[in-house]
């Protein structure tokens, strides 16, 4: 069976705010809670884990929150090679 998985930027919006809201849950902290400690106005926090909608700078703050701000770092690093011929090949 083959496996087609299709990425959208709204697909991806809605995963990763249930992350969000996994993670949120998991350290037993309210959206309204969320709000007080990123400076994320309340509304902001509530659209985006129903919709996946954010701005990047709210997302960060709240990402400081979940004291998950690191993985943004290396969002769009170059990657390492995987193999010696992209190296060869120059596909870095």
């Amino acid at each position: 069976m083959i496996d087609i998985n299709f990425k959208t930027p709204t697909l991806l919006g809605h995963k990763i705010s249930n992350n969000v809201r996994t993670l949120r849950k998991a350290h037993k902290i309210s959206m309204k809670r969320l709000s007080e400690m990123s400076g994320v106005s309340y509304g902001s926090i509530k659209r985006f884990e129903a919709s996946g909608e954010i701005s990047l700078t709210a997302l960060l703050k709240i990402a400081l929150v979940l004291d998950c701000a690191d993985d943004f770092e290396n969002l769009f690093a170059n990657s390492q090679p995987r193999s010696i011929q992209e190296i060869i090949d120059g596909n870095l």
